[in-house]
């Protein structure tokens, strides 16, 4: 159905916490996505180099929890990125912000 979301994914979440949960995740997770991606921006900033990987990292986790695995894909890079003690990540927030807008349309569609 949706090219952001893997529907294998999404559909073993959905039998695990049940059909009428998922919504509520799904909510959680549209509400936590942009202060994470917030988080990196004010870490970057700050070069604050250990939040910026700590909240990267989040975002690759539940990213994939949902099957939004270009989204997580994205927050992997900008984590490996974080590790290796740089900073250095030109328009990676941007892109991950649209990838961001395309996986909530997705994910709403599938409430």
């Amino acid at each position: 159905m949706s090219s952001q979301i893997d529907m294998n994914t999404f559909n073993d979440l959905k039998d695990a916490t049940g059909a009428d949960f998922i919504s509520e995740l799904i909510d959680t997770f549209l509400d936590d996505a942009p202060s994470l991606i917030q988080q990196m921006q004010d870490a970057l900033a700050k070069t604050d180099v250990d939040s910026f990987r700590r909240a990267a990292h989040s975002m690759k986790s539940n990213a994939a929890t949902f099957g939004a695995m270009e989204l997580s894909a994205q927050a992997k890079e900008l984590e490996s990125i974080a590790r290796g003690n740089n900073l250095v990540v030109g328009n990676k927030i941007q892109v991950m912000n649209e990838t961001l807008s395309r996986v909530a349309s997705d994910l709403n569609a599938l409430k």
